[in-house]
């Protein structure tokens, strides 16, 4: 399989079982340049077993993908990308400031202090914070911290598992903000969120995994057309009862 090296994401008929049982079946998916990407799925549903494979973290049973194309088992495909965790977990004994060097770093990126600050405070994180070890954040104030290490990079494909976990109302709109300019610059973002509000607001297209498949793929309009319903929430709960009910 070839994928273009302008495609930042392309994965191919990607299956996946743990005990005998089916957890991605035949998942196909191709993110263009320059797009914000939602996946939408429940808890256990294989989202994370998706990006895990797609980071090379875990092998597929069958199927493949590629990054820029660039077969994921290559460490090289991961130098265009950045990632942050579900459970984004820094070393406590780090400061701010340490980390987000460390980070950049790993792109051959030199590190800024009063950029570091000036992009704290775009996600409503004290920049004095920078200064302090990261054992005496709040979650809210970690989770930040690792979305700056990902922003800040040169990355062109931002991997995202949860990014609103742990943020306020205002934090989550900053961060949305965020996302948007990333696009603008042309790079492409690739998101699981369980807030489907906020997917729907910023998000190009999305993808509705369920029962091992991507049960749709396209606009939230079209797929909120689809079942006629007014919200993304309603849409995607009806959606996955009447799978459940078939």
């Amino acid at each position: 399989m070839t994928t273009p090296p302008e495609i930042p994401l392309h994965v191919e008929t990607v299956s996946k079982s743990f005990q005998q049982k089916k957890v991605l079946e035949d998942v196909s998916l191709s993110l263009q340049p320059g797009e914000i990407f939602g996946l939408i799925g429940l808890n256990g549903i294989g989202k994370t077993t998706l990006i895990k494979i797609i980071l090379n973290l875990l092998k597929a049973d069958a199927g493949a993908a590629h990054i820029f194309g660039v077969a994921s088992q290559d460490e090289q495909a991961r130098r265009k990308l950045a990632y942050l965790p579900e459970k984004f977990q820094p070393s406590r004994y780090l400061k701010g400031h340490e980390y987000l060097n460390l980070s950049l770093s790993f792109y051959g990126q030199a590190y800024d202090r009063a950029e570091g600050q000036r992009m704290a405070e775009l996600l409503d994180l004290d920049p004095k914070a920078l200064d302090r070890r990261v054992g005496s954040y709040s979650k809210g104030m970690g989770q930040k911290l690792g979305l700056l290490g990902a922003l800040m990079t040169d990355a062109p494909l931002l991997l995202l598992d949860e990014p609103m976990s742990g943020l306020d109302p205002k934090a989550r709109i900053l961060l949305k903000r965020q996302l948007k300019a990333a696009r603008e610059a042309g790079r492409t973002v690739f998101f699981s969120s369980h807030i489907l509000a906020d997917i729907d607001e910023i998000c190009d297209r999305i993808a509705i995994l369920h029962d091992g498949v991507f049960q749709f793929v396209g606009t939230s309009a079209e797929f909120k057309a689809r079942y006629m319903d007014k919200t993304l929430e309603e849409a995607f709960l009806e959606a996955i009862n009447l799978t459940i009910a078939a």
